[in-house]
């Protein structure tokens, strides 16, 4: 069960959103066959036994969607019956069966994973589906009270058959979509929003001694998406289809959560529980840059366990954030790019203190890391292309210009260091410093109360009083004293090929 895969997701997420796409057209007919045209573009093939007008409606039976990677993977959906009814005021409501099937098979990758063969159903009682607009400019709704995903098998085609239950369950489903364009390429503008999310995982191998319970509530889901799409070949080529305008703008971001396993194996029971307040993901792509951003707030954990040497484990911090903006093609000028890294207020149970400060010696205050840069650079291929990056060698891909640390903060067991800086890179010299560009500019260093920090450890016998003595020589060779004792500042200047600490030259 442990390497259980569900492969088909990609392909369950392509027939949701060339469904969506196809239904916002003009007439019932229109939509059918958009369907199909959008089906075929996503690489699958949708087919049924019979489409037949009855009034207003267009009554579609048998209708399935299915593909085959050609390598032993393939998928399909059983819709049953659809209804496209024209509304008369140019817009179309299509329905659905309450439920369907899905069905997706995933062969085995290598020695270390199963194949599989994994049915589950879809239910998805009172959705509605309102379309409109024209063929090439439609709009549509989406709500449903409630929906739920169940596996309902997933066995191993070459393993011992595990038995598993995955049930995911959404209520307060609200969508809206805009799509433009009367070829393969589409504009997509569109905002979910989901009230609350459940999900529940049982799962048992009945081939080795493994048993794991899983369950999950989240609040407030919501998304936003903006972009434009090529067809299934276009995207072949990440850089070529970017180049032909494919961009992506999204972001997704959650409410309170809370979760809970058990699992059960050769080592005994563990056992996992946690809750957050929140987090976010962002993603944007197009020709010029990529920018992500991920983040959780308020994130508390806490596990036990045979293999835990304590009661409990606790983990907490108060936020957590790494974003990262970066070009992507080649550029004959600089373009931005940016980093951020943060983990504030992170602390652990006493209990793992006690593992390397039986007696308290060190302050336990919350750790906090904060790396904040950004700066200026130029790529010499479009990364992307993975023929250019590959005739790269060890060649680097592209030059730094310019880099501004707005933010530096290392805060743990009493000490904190603090930096600022900005620099800038002349590539033109690659022999100064052999193998990187000549920095021009300052970074200024503060740290507080390493001397006491220092003194603690050679206590406690963690560091040697020889080594503490040259910690100290080395740091007086690059600091002076401010503030008191202990507080150290540092002013490294790159400047005339050289790097100078406090005004002495070290290089």
């Amino acid at each position: 069960m442990k390497n259980w895969q569900f492969a088909g997701s990609t392909a369950f997420t392509a027939l949701i959103l060339g469904m969506s796409a196809a239904n916002a057209q003009v007439t019932p007919e229109e939509v059918w066959q958009n369907w199909q045209d959008m089906s075929t573009s996503y690489g699958q093939t949708i087919k049924s036994t019979s489409a037949t007008r009855d009034g207003d409606t267009l009554r579609v039976e048998g209708a399935a969607v299915s593909m085959d990677d050609g390598a032993g993977g393939s998928f399909l959906a059983d819709m049953g019956t659809l209804n496209f009814k024209d509304l008369g005021d140019g817009t179309v409501e299509v329905s659905m069966a309450d439920s369907y099937p899905i069905s997706i098979k995933s062969p085995a990758v290598d020695d270390t994973t199963r194949a599989t063969d994994v049915t589950l159903t879809v239910t998805q009682p009172g959705m509605k589906i309102i379309a409109g607009g024209s063929a090439t400019d439609t709009s549509y709704a989406i709500s449903a009270p409630t929906m739920t995903i169940n596996i309902d098998e997933a066995a191993g085609a070459t393993a011992p058959t595990p038995d598993n239950n995955v049930d995911i369950t959404l209520t307060g489903v609200e969508g809206k979509y805009l799509v433009s364009g009367a070829t393969e390429t589409k504009t997509v503008d569109s905002t979910f929003a989901i009230k609350t999310m459940g999900l529940v995982v049982a799962a048992k191998d009945t081939g080795e001694p493994f048993e794991m319970n899983f369950t999950a509530n989240i609040a407030d889901l919501a998304g936003t998406t903006k972009g434009t799409f090529l067809g299934v070949a276009a995207m072949e080529n990440m850089a070529e289809a970017l180049k032909a305008g494919l961009n992506i703008d999204g972001g997704f971001s959650y409410g309170k959560t809370t979760f809970d396993m058990a699992v059960t194996d050769e080592t005994g029971p563990t056992k996992v529980t946690g809750s957050a307040d929140g987090g976010n993901l962002t993603i944007a792509i197009d020709k010029s840059r990529l920018a992500y951003s991920v983040g959780g707030k308020a994130m508390a954990i806490t596990m036990s366990g045979a293999s835990i040497p304590f009661p409990e484990l606790k983990i907490t911090y108060a936020e957590a954030l790494m974003t990262l903006l970066m070009p992507v093609s080649k550029s004959d000028v600089p373009e931005d790019f940016a980093f951020t890294t943060k983990l504030v207020d992170f602390a652990i149970s006493d209990e793992v203190w006690a593992m390397f400060d039986p007696t308290g010696g060190l302050p336990h205050d919350p750790a906090t890391i904060i790396i904040d840069t950004k700066g200026k650079a130029k790529l010499t291929v479009d990364i992307t292309d993975e023929a250019q990056t590959a005739a790269l060698g060890d060649a680097p891909p592209g030059e730094i210009h310019a880099l501004d640390l707005t933010e530096l903060k290392v805060k743990a067991a009493g000490a904190e260091l603090t930096g600022t800086g900005a620099l800038t890179f002349d590539n033109t010299d690659m022999t100064t410093f052999p193998g990187m560009p000549v920095p021009t500019g300052v970074v200024d260093m503060k740290i507080v109360g390493a001397n006491t920090l220092l003194d603690k450890l050679i206590a406690m016998g963690y560091i040697p009083e020889d080594q503490a003595m040259g910690f100290r020589m080395m740091a007086g060779m690059f600091t002076t004293v401010a503030e008191g004792e202990d507080t150290l500042t540092s002013k490294i200047e790159f400047k005339d090929k050289g790097i100078f600490a406090n005004g002495q030259r070290l290089q």
